[in-house]
This record gives structure tokens, sequence and C-alpha cells, in this order.
């Protein structure tokens, strides 16, 4: 989409060119050299040259001087030919109104009426007649009225590129979200399918081993060939339950990770699928965190990454956990939008309220320059908080 509205700021340049190229070519031909020569020469190359120092293609964009010189110098030159006799029916001033509708802007919204009105005024000074001068000023407005038309083709155009872009980075947002999800999904499916597994597989083999001794003991006939097969089965047993219980330990495992490996995955996988700048800043010894308490800091974190890029449009984020004996403080910076009032819609309301539940204070406020920042401090004391090893032996 860019190489079209390139495209046409540069047709629009290119026109203009030739119509001033084309015109000064027409008075070096038809007109010998002269002192009035010389001066149409330098009026014309002045109004073709110092309008393009405040307006060039993707360079400069100064639109309003651009406009003022180019009626200034141009429409000037245009009325003093409009108002020579042997130039009637000759002289248009059509490609520069193109070039001023093109570049209209609501504070040069005043020369469009200009346009209209430059070859009445040459009736007052020149042999210009009325059908003449409304033929020329209908024929400005008109092409006017075409650059104002491609000129919203161009906007069209640089909206829905622009459109386009911020689709595309939700998607990247809701892909990596999704993926997030799904795995914090399966995470919770594994933990509560180990503790199932532990409570009832492992119960039932320790009641299977419990039953095999009481056979044993009990066994009166070929006593001997009946101990050699049931302790054999015992020992079959006991290793599927050895067996079962690497399994459970397996699938365990990611309820495990701790909370710093955590946040580094999902800095990781947010930077890849987004492509913002994010710097992680630890401080501190990290503590064992319950599962439950990690997935609640991971959780605002990722909002706070979401919103930041959503709502803020920011390139750059600073994650800060700074751990101490008794507290866990998260702080994510911004450079996005300067945060203005600041409305606890759901998303926000979702982050105060898992912090709190945790024991937490959570906070919102705007940087001094840009951008936003978040920061949590969360309690790492008594048994809320704090990870004991509550497993019994099996």
């Amino acid at each position: 989409m860019k190489k079209v509205f390139y495209f046409m700021d540069w047709g629009i340049f290119g026109l203009r060119s030739y119509y001033y190229m084309l015109l000064l070519f027409h008075i070096l031909t038809g007109n010998e050299y002269s002192p009035r020569l010389l001066v149409n020469i330098v009026w014309l190359l002045a109004a073709f040259i110092i309008p393009i120092l405040f307006w060039f293609p993707q360079l400069r964009k100064n639109k309003e001087w651009f406009i003022l010189l180019e009626l200034l110098l141009g429409g000037s030159f245009y009325m003093k030919s409009f108002m020579q006799a042997d130039h009637l029916g000759s002289v248009d001033y059509l490609i520069p109104s193109l070039t001023i509708g093109y570049l209209l802007t609501r504070k040069t919204a005043w020369t469009v009426p200009v346009l209209l009105l430059l070859p009445f005024t040459s009736m007052l000074f020149g042999k210009v007649t009325w059908d003449l001068a409304l033929g020329s000023s209908s024929d400005n407005f008109l092409f006017s009225f075409i650059g104002i038309w491609v000129n919203f083709i161009a906007i069209a155009y640089h909206e829905k590129n622009k459109l386009a872009k911020e689709i595309d980075e939700q998607n990247k947002l809701l892909t990596q979200y999704a993926a997030e999800i799904e795995r914090m999904t399966l995470l919770e499916e594994r933990s509560r399918m180990s503790k199932e597994m532990h409570d009832t597989l492992g119960h039932s083999f320790i009641s299977l081993i419990m039953s095999l001794d009481a056979a044993i003991a009990l066994l009166d006939k070929n006593p001997n060939l009946a101990k050699e097969k049931l302790v054999g089965i015992r020992g079959l047993t006991e290793q599927n339950l050895d067996e079962m219980r690497d399994i459970v330990h397996k699938m365990g495992e990611e309820e495990d990770i701790s909370l710093v490996d955590h946040v580094e995955r999902l800095v990781n996988t947010f930077r890849e699928h987004t492509g913002t700048v994010i710097r992680l800043t630890l401080n501190g010894t990290e503590r064992t965190i319950r599962f439950e308490v990690r997935q609640s800091i991971i959780r605002v974190i990722q909002e706070s990454f979401t919103n930041a890029l959503k709502h803020g449009k920011a390139t750059e984020i600073e994650l800060s956990l700074h751990f101490s004996p008794s507290t866990l403080r998260v702080t994510v910076q911004n450079n996005g939008k300067p945060l203005g009032k600041i409305e606890y819609g759901f998303g926000l309301t979702t982050m105060k309220n898992r912090i709190e539940m945790l024991g937490g204070t959570f906070s919102i406020s705007a940087l001094a320059v840009t951008g936003a920042e978040v920061r949590c401090e969360i309690p790492l004391k008594g048994d809320t908080l704090d990870a004991k090893n509550k497993s019994t032996p099996s």
C-alpha cells in the first residue's frame, strides 16, 4: 500500500514539473530575447523551484507553505499571462490547481475560492471576457476537485495500510495469547491428571501389594511354588508402581517451573510474536512460590504487555522483578502513548483483583514523559504465598 501512496505523490510532483518545464519551453521558443523575457524566465523558475523547498515527495511535507508560495508565484504569473491579449485561450492553471487540491488541508481550504476568483480578477486589468474567465475558473475548480479526490484516495490507501498493520499486530497478540492459554490449560490438566493418578492408581497398587502379601501368607497348598509365583507378581507390581510414579513426576514437572523461568519464556514468546523490545531486570534471590500464585503474577504481566501494545502502541517495555525476604515487587513500564484518565475496565479490574486476592497492592500511573507504569507488590510471608512441601511420601 505504501508504494501506491508514494506513486501518487511522485505522480502529482511529476505532472507539476512537466507543466512548468513545458511552459518554460514555450516561452523560450516563442519569444525573442529581451529584458521582459528574462524577467518571465526568472519568474517562472522561481514559481517552480521555491515552493518545492517546502514540499517534496517523502522528504519535505510543509504543505501550507507550498500552497501559499504556489499561489503567490505561480498564480501571479498565471494572472499576468492571462491578462495579455496575445495569450488569451492559451493560458491555463490546471496542473497547479490539481497540485493545490491534492495537498489541500483545513488550514489552506481558503485557496479553493482564490483559484475560482483568479480569472475574474484578471478582468479588471486585462482584455479578459466574462465567458473566458468563467471557463478558466470552472477548469481550475474542476482540477482542484480532482486533486482533492486523488488525495482522498491516497489517504484511504494509507489508512487501509495502517489498519491492516494494526490488524496484523492484533493477530500476533491473539496468536501469542491463545498459545499461552493453550499451554496453561495443558499445564493445569497435566497437574490435575498427575494428582489424580497419584491418588487413585497409586492407592490401587499399594492395595494390590498388601493383598498379595496376605495371599502369600495364607497359601497352604504347594506353598513353595505358590510363593515363588506370588513373589514374582509382587515384584512386577512394584515395578509397575515405580514406573507409574516416574510418569507422574514427569507430568508434574511443568508445575514445578520457577517464576523467573516462566517469565523469561513469556518475554521471549511475546518478543518473538510482536517484535516488541522487552528488557527484563531481576533483583534479589527468587523465592519458591506456589503454582496458583505464580499463575496470577504471570497473568498480570501478560495483561500489562498486551495493554502496552494494544492501547499504548508501545515499542519498548521494561519488566522488573525484585525479590526481597518478605515481598515480591513487579514493575512493568512502557514507552507508549501518554496515559490519560485511568478507567478501570474489565482488564485492569481483573488484574487488581488478582493481586489483592494475594494480599498485595496494585497501581497504574503515567510516567514523566510518555508511557505508563504498572506496579504490583505481593507479600511472600505466611502460608498464603510461601510454597511448602505438602506432599506425603507414597
